[in-house]
């Protein structure tokens, strides 16, 4: 019975961190190496997830180009958290090429987007990223010697937060974590405060974008007030360690 639990918990864990480790977990018990075989089976799986995804209205952005767009870890690849709807690659692309035709040799950093498959299918621990049409953008970061291009102040992009007055109180159940012991880590960069205003301004003005979620201290900070650009509330997770947008 114990054996039997385990390995239906693998599989639910697996299916929410991955949408389809659980099915490639499933697969691999037929099989005496059992994780040699998950890790082969699930490969072979994401591979062939990319060919099938658009069926879905979902297509992956790729860990391996190179250019002006970028997803800033391999991680959210081999997670399968980097699936858009078409729509969306073509604002994300957009979005990059004026910025790297504003501010050469800028690289913009997609974060996590959605799963392949399903509209509704949670990608946790956001409350939406689940039809496609959202994805998160990492902020632009400088230091002394100025713009650092494809650099993040936390290995993944989120949870290095810019603090700032907020209206919020503590309160239970919330995703508005602070993560306070984790701060002193993170690298000491400073926001690109040109950069990440021009990458605003270009959103709002974008037809396709519906909403931005942002901080109101950094929407103060950036000057870049616009009925698009919105606070996500208090229950969400905090907006000032990243950039929210989806689309219409």
């Amino acid at each position: 019975m114990f054996r039997v639990l385990f390995h239906i918990s693998v599989v639910v864990l697996l299916t929410i961190l991955t949408q389809i480790g659980g099915l490639a977990w499933a697969i691999s018990l037929l099989f005496r190496r059992r994780l040699a075989s998950f890790l082969l089976v699930y490969v072979i799986l994401t591979a062939a997830t990319i060919w099938i995804a658009p069926i879905f209205g979902r297509v992956a952005l790729s860990c391996f180009d190179e250019g002006p767009l970028q997803v800033q870890s391999w991680t959210y690849c081999a997670l399968n958290r980097n699936y858009v709807s078409p729509d969306l690659k073509a604002v994300l692309i957009q979005t990059a090429e004026e910025m790297n035709r504003r501010f050469p040799e800028t690289e913009t950093l997609v974060l996590d987007a959605n799963f392949p498959f399903f509209d509704g299918f949670p990608l946790l621990p956001h409350l939406s990223h689940d039809d496609g049409d959202k994805v998160d953008l990492a902020f632009y970061y400088q230091d002394a010697s100025g713009y650092l291009p494809g650099a993040t102040r936390s290995p993944v992009g989120y949870f290095a937060f810019e603090d700032g007055p907020t209206g919020c109180a503590r309160r239970w159940p919330t995703l508005r974590w602070n993560l306070g012991k984790l701060q002193p880590l993170w690298r000491d960069y400073a926001l690109d405060m040109a950069r990440n205003r021009a990458v605003l301004q270009i959103l709002a003005a974008d037809d396709q974008v519906g909403k931005i979620f942002l901080e109101p201290h950094l929407v103060r900070t950036l000057e870049t007030a616009h009925p698009k650009i919105r606070f996500q509330g208090c229950r969400a997770a905090r907006h000032d360690d990243h950039i929210h947008l989806q689309l219409r």
